[in-house]
């Protein structure tokens, strides 16, 4: 199997951005405030608990093109999840850094309830019932001790503050809970994935790829979680020029680029499809770990 490339991408370290318009760097910000439970009391309270500025900026910009150019989760790997997590009706699942619902929505189907927290209006707008979508974020769930029986993370673990996070989801699930990650990532070798890493590649600067990341290590370190399972699955889709171009700009570093740039971006992107719609293959990575019970944590 080939090796992946990143998923949800990372924010670039070596070349700064320029907020594409006046006053987004504070909405950014202002994006972050949400409700959160106190640690000491039970009560909710508002907390300043700011999204990293790039993915606030871009994917509050991009949210339409999220939805409509970022892939599925392949049914097998949603049965996967659901089955391994015992999801069935009159159990909850808690799917944090939801987006627009990707995989919320395919979650429905288990029977459980399903609860999706996320921090951008833009993206959370984008979310329909049956699913409830509430404001938060991972580090600040606003939801009660032991008030799920799963959680899951599609495409964003690596934004989050790893202990942090992984702290607020041992508090939500209930004992017998479960944790699900997983990632969409492009298969490099692809002429289709080559041809897009080549078009934003000026602009990811010197941020890591997301695949050389342990999550294995991740958790063993928080040692609040048991062993890891993890399958792979494959995953594709077939895209026309507008779907392309979707997929590409709801990239982070992409949306947040000023507008001529950003189209001069897009308008090579758009090349991809001279010939017809293409296929873009993914791998679905799914991660799967139990709560450790308090007594061994």
């Amino acid at each position: 199997m080939q090796q992946p490339v990143d998923g949800r991408e990372e924010e670039p370290r070596g070349r700064a951005f320029t907020p594409a318009g006046p006053g987004e760097l504070g909405a950014a910000f202002t994006a972050g405030l949400h409700l959160a439970r106190s640690p000491h009391r039970g009560e909710c309270q508002t907390v300043a608990m700011p999204v990293a500025p790039l993915a606030s900026i871009g994917f509050s910009r991009s949210a339409a093109a999220y939805e409509h150019g970022r892939p599925g989760y392949p049914q097998a790997a949603v049965a996967w999840v659901s089955d391994r997590l015992g999801l069935a009706p009159g159990r909850t699942v808690v799917d944090l850094a939801a987006g627009t619902g990707k995989l919320s929505r395919s979650l429905v189907a288990s029977g459980a309830d399903v609860v999706a927290v996320e921090p951008l209006p833009q993206m959370r707008a984008l979310i329909d019932p049956p699913v409830k979508a509430l404001e938060g974020t991972a580090e600040r769930i606003p939801l009660g001790s032991a008030s799920a029986d799963a959680v899951t993370v599609a495409q964003a673990f690596h934004w989050f503050d790893a202990e942090v996070a992984l702290g607020e989801i041992h508090r939500v699930l209930r004992p017998d809970g479960g944790l699900a990650l997983l990632w969409n990532t492009r298969l490099p070798n692809d002429p289709v994935n080559q041809a897009i890493a080549a078009i934003i590649a000026p602009y990811r600067g010197e941020a890591p790829p997301r695949v050389t990341v342990s999550w294995r290590d991740v958790l063993d370190r928080a040692q609040l979680f048991g062993a890891l399972e993890q399958r792979h699955f494959p995953n594709a889709q077939t895209l026309d020029e507008d779907g392309v171009v979707a997929r590409v700009g709801s990239m982070s570093f992409i949306a947040v680029l000023p507008d001529r740039e950003r189209e001069r971006v897009l308008a090579d992107v758009r090349e991809l499809t001279a010939e017809g719609s293409v296929t873009i293959p993914y791998v679905t990575e799914v991660y799967v770990a139990g709560r450790l019970p308090l007594a061994s944590v």
